[in-house]
C-alpha cells in the first residue's frame, strides 16, 4: 500500500506498529516503465525530513520561536458490511486509537467498498451509523482523529475516475482478492466494482496525501498497487509537465508506507485457525463481534476448535488454534506473551476457555456500554460525522483540484 524513504527518521514507541520499509516479497512486480519508479530527487523532494547535521550551538534571536512540529498523517478505514467482529477491532481499530495521539489521522466507514458485492440497501445506512458508533465506543476520539463516511466527502469517487483513467488492466487482474471472490460468486455474475475497488482504495488513500496506512498482511499487495499507481501518475502528470499546466510542480501525490500492527493484525476464525476472522464467513460462530451478549461470548468459546494436545502454547504451526486463542487472551488482557506462555502452559481447554471468556467480557463490556450511550444521542453522532467529512474534504478538494489541473482539466 515499498522502497525506502531516504533521510527520514521515524521515532515510534515500542506498542506502536512498525514502519515495513519493502513490499517485494508480496509478489506485486515493479512495473514502472522508464522514468516511472522515482528517483532519489523525486523521493527526496516528497518527503518531509526530520533529520539534520547541527555543526555548533545555534541560538535563535529572541523574536524567533520554534516551529511546531508536523504530524505524519495516518488514513484507514472498515467497510460497514455486517457487525464489527474481534478480528476488526484487535487487527485494526485498537491500533487506531494508539495512533491517533502520533499522527494527524483521518479514519472512516467506507460504504462504497461494501456495495462491490451483493448487498441488502436497506441494511446500508443502519449499518454505517453502527459502525460509526463502534468506532467511537472502541476509543476513537473526535477530538484527535477525524471520523467521516466515505460516501460524503465525494472527491473520492472522482478520483477513482481520473485513476482509473492510468491504472494498467493487468495491474487490475493480478489482485489475489479479486480472483478469490470472483471465484467464489461466479465469474458472470462478478460486477465491475469488485475488479477497480483497488483503484477506489488508491483514491481513498492519495486523496490525504497519506504518509502511513496500517494494513494487515491480506491488504499488503493493494496497498503496493497505491504506491505504484502514485508513482506513475506522479511520472505521467507531475514535474515540469504539471508546472507547464500553471501547477506548482514537483509530485502529485505523496507516496504512502505501510505500518504493519506488532500484534494481532491476524486475528483467526474460531473454527478454524487457518482462516481469518471475517464478517462474510456464513457462520456465526467463527467470530466474535464486539456486540455480542456474554452468554454468546461464552457460548461460542466453549464450542470453538481446539486439539488434543497437552499444555497450551503459541507458535506451535501444528496448534493454529491454540496460537489464536492465546494470542486473543493476551491482547485482550494486556498481558505479555511471555506472561501469557507461563501463565497457560500447563493448562487444559477445560480450565482455560473461562478464563479466555472472562478476560473477553470484562474487554467489551465498557465498548458495549458506551455503544448504546451513543447511538441514544443521534444528534452527537451526526454532528461528530459532519465535522469530520468538513476536514476531510478540505484536504480531498485540493488534492483533487491539483490532479484536474495536472491532467489538463478546463477549471471551474
Amino acid at each position: 500500500m515499498s522502497r525506502s524513504l531516504l533521510s527520514q527518521f521515524l521515532v515510534l514507541p515500542s506498542a506502536s506498529p512498525r514502519l515495513v520499509c519493502s513490499l517485494s516479497a508480496v509478489g506485486f512486480p515493479s512495473k514502472c516503465s522508464k522514468g516511472s519508479a522515482l528517483n532519489f530527487k523525486q523521493c527526496a523532494a516528497g518527503v518531509r525530513c526530520c533529520s539534520g547535521t547541527v555543526l555548533g550551538p545555534q541560538p535563535s534571536p529572541p523574536s524567533e520561536t520554534s516551529p511546531i512540529p508536523v504530524k505524519k498523517r495516518v488514513v484507514s478505514g472498515v467497510q460497514p458490511t455486517g457487525s464489527l467482529h474481534l478480528g476488526n477491532y484487535l487487527g485494526a481499530i485498537k491500533n487506531w486509537i494508539s495512533l491517533q495521539d502520533s499522527y494527524e489521522t483521518y479514519f472512516f466507514i467506507v460504504d462504497l467498498h461494501a456495495i462491490t458485492l451483493p448487498y441488502d440497501e436497506r441494511q446500508l445506512s443502519k449499518s454505517t451509523r453502527d459502525t460509526a458508533a463502534t468506532y467511537l465506543a472502541c476509543g476513537i476520539d473526535p477530538s484527535k482523529a477525524s471520523v467521516f463516511v466515505q460516501s460524503h466527502v465525494r472527491a473520492h469517487v472522482e478520483l477513482m475516475w481520473l485513476l482509473s483513467s492510468a491504472t494498467p488492466i493487468g495491474w487490475l487482474n493480478r489482485m489475489i482478492q479479486f480472483k478469490e471472490k470472483s471465484r467464489k460468486a461466479g465469474d458472470e455474475n462478478v460486477a465491475v466494482a469488485l475488479l477497480t475497488y483497488p483503484v477506489l482504495m488508491a483514491s481513498d488513500i492519495l486523496l490525504y496525501q497519506s504518509d502511513f496506512v496500517p494494513v494487515g498482511d491480506d491488504q499488503k499487495q493493494h496497498l503496493e498497487l497505491t504506491r505504484e499507481l502514485a508513482e506513475r501518475v506522479n511520472y505521467l502528470y507531475g514535474g515540469r509537465k504539471w508546472k507547464k499546466m500553471g501547477g506548482r510542480g514537483g509530485t502529485i501525490f505523496k507516496v504512502p508506507e505501510p505500518l504493519i500492527p506488532p500484534a494481532g493484525a491476524r486475528v483467526m476464525s474460531l473454527i478454524d485457525g487457518i482462516s481469518k476472522m471475517s464478517k462474510s464467513a456464513p457462520s456465526d460462530q467463527s467470530r466474535i463481534n464486539l456486540l455480542d451478549p456474554n452468554d454468546v461470548i461464552a457460548n461460542k468459546i466453549k464450542r470453538c476448535k481446539t486439539d488434543s494436545y497437552t499444555g497450551l502454547e503459541f507458535d506451535n504451526p501444528e496448534r493454529p488454534e491454540c496460537n489464536n486463542l492465546l494470542t486473543i487472551y493476551q491482547l485482550v488482557s494486556g498481558k505479555t506473551k511471555e506472561e501469557v506462555a507461563l501463565e497457560c502452559q500447563h493448562m487444559n481447554w477445560g480450565m482455560f476457555k473461562p478464563l479466555l471468556v472472562d478476560a473477553l467480557v470484562d474487554h467489551l463490556h465498557p465498548i458495549q456500554v458506551r455503544y448504546e450511550e451513543i447511538m441514544s444521542d443521534s444528534a452527537y453522532l451526526d454532528r461528530v460525522l459532519a465535522e469530520g467529512a468538513a476536514k476531510a474534504a478540505k484536504i480531498a478538494d485540493a488534492t483533487l483540484r491539483n490532479v484536474y489541473q495536472a491532467m489538463g482539466f478546463m477549471q471551474r
